[in-house]
């Protein structure tokens, strides 16, 4: 069944037909360039589908109708970006301040906060884990690796913004879900877990990483697409978008010493089977673009 978390009824109607035990909540807008051109679907969905969620399930446990619902708990996904921006040192660890600098970053922490209170209100067990950058297999085309994998495919700019210089910190998306298991089934109810990383890199180095993939999987000689160009004379710096955080870096010691949870993919080898993924799938990248997205600039309304 397909259902906008915001609907009420269906969500209610949801948890009545599948007794669950537990619900982990992915469901967001999540891209920062989009919500600088159109806040109000990140309001929707990452405020009030949260809220939705959350009556829902609250209603559902203390109904109690089964061992289901009585052992139940809930997940909420977030991001490292609701704690703003970095300097050059430090980390974000789980008491950092919220200090969100996108409308993106705001409705996250919306959502943080209303989990919050609905374990200390009404007694909910629910659960928060705030990630860094994921990168993998079936990502949107929008999001920085595919999208420069593609346009490089096609001999399209690579566009970087500002100077290239602000720094993410990188998480393979399949150890982001090893930690989000553990965080369910072994995480104490109202706390949070940073899951990073530790893979600190720049735009620019992250980009370069790619046409280094690039160049070993598909050579330009092979890639008529290029027109005799290497894939880094693509690269192009664009303006900056408004509030661009600097830097991101997050402390996993709760996550690692709480949970037992450790991240198993390098950033080089995680990068190189990606790049790899992406050659392989071209198809499934034009089925989801086709007729809603074709990697235009996002995020420049000022």
């Amino acid at each position: 069944m397909r259902a906008d978390i915001a609907d009420r009824t269906a969500m209610g109607d949801l948890f009545a037909r599948h007794q669950p035990s537990a619900v982990l909540n992915f469901a967001a807008e999540t891209h920062v360039d989009r919500s600088i051109d159109g806040p109000a679907p990140f309001i929707q969905t990452n405020i009030v589908g949260v809220f939705s969620l959350l009556e829902a399930a609250l209603q559902y446990v203390r109904a109690g109708a089964s061992a289901a619902a009585r052992a139940f708990r809930f997940l909420h996904v977030s991001t490292d970006e609701v704690y703003g921006s970095l300097g050059e040192t430090g980390l974000f660890r789980e008491d950092t301040p919220y200090a969100p600098n996108s409308p993106y970053a705001a409705s996250k922490a919306s959502a943080d906060h209303l989990v919050r209170a609905y374990v200390h209100t009404f007694g909910l067990a629910a659960v928060v884990t705030n990630c860094s950058n994921n990168y993998g297999p079936y990502q949107f085309p929008e999001k920085l690796m595919p999208l420069t994998i593609l346009n490089a495919l096609e001999g399209r700019p690579l566009p970087i913004y500002g100077d290239g210089g602000n720094v993410r910190d990188w998480l393979h998306v399949d150890d982001h879900c090893a930690g989000i298991l553990l965080a369910l089934t072994t995480g104490q109810s109202g706390e949070k877990y940073n899951i990073g990383g530790s893979n600190e890199r720049t735009n620019l180095q992250v980009v370069d990483g790619i046409c280094d993939a690039l160049e070993q999987l598909l050579p330009p000689a092979r890639n008529p697409a290029l027109g005799g160009k290497r894939y880094h004379d693509l690269k192009t710096f664009v303006a900056d978008r408004p509030g661009h955080d600097r830097r991101y870096a997050i402390d996993a010691t709760k996550a690692r010493a709480g949970l037992g949870w450790q991240p198993r993919h390098s950033f080089e080898t995680g990068l190189l089977d990606t790049v790899r993924w992406y050659l392989d799938h071209r198809e499934w990248c034009a089925a989801v673009q086709a007729d809603r997205y074709d990697r235009e600039r996002l995020g420049l309304h000022v």
